[in-house]
């Protein structure tokens, strides 16, 4: 599946080399911005070595990202502020997953922000062990079995 639509935005991936400047605004608006995540904790040595999903929306602007690596650790999701609660967040996870599948991995894991458990809850995620700081924001960590 290398495009999944749902009504108002479709999610797809997206070669970093080639959508960086797309994948790197999303995130700088989400997590450095929004969230003061040190720019430096940001960016790192997966990126090009991960299969990134990209939404956007109908005339073609970037709205959210996400990342699977080659592990099946599931990362970097995020969605602007006004896109929220719109199922994009959603579309993302359900991209990466079903990319994780079809590479025959068996577990999808994942460090979640402790306030967002209850979305990757309802995306079939289980939080395991105690609560952990990441980039100075409470996580857990979770996993899907495949």
């Amino acid at each position: 599946m290398d495009t999944l639509k749902h009504g108002a935005f479709s999610v797809r991936s997206a070669d970093w080399a080639a959508k960086n400047a797309l994948l790197r605004g999303v995130r700088t608006a989400v997590f450095i911005m929004e969230q003061q995540v040190p720019e430096a904790e940001e960016w790192d040595e997966q990126d090009p070595v991960c299969l990134h999903a990209l939404a956007m929306d109908g005339a073609g602007m970037a709205i959210g990202t996400g990342r699977l690596a080659p592990d099946g650790k599931i990362g970097r999701v995020a969605v602007l502020k006004e896109w929220r609660g719109k199922g994009v967040g959603g579309g993302i996870l359900e991209f990466l997953v079903a990319a994780a599948r079809r590479r025959g991995l068996q577990e999808c894991r994942l460090h979640a922000q402790s306030h967002a458990l209850t979305f990757y809850t309802r995306h079939g995620f289980q939080a395991v062990g105690e609560e952990f700081p990441e980039a100075g924001i409470p996580h857990r960590r979770m996993r899907r079995r495949l």
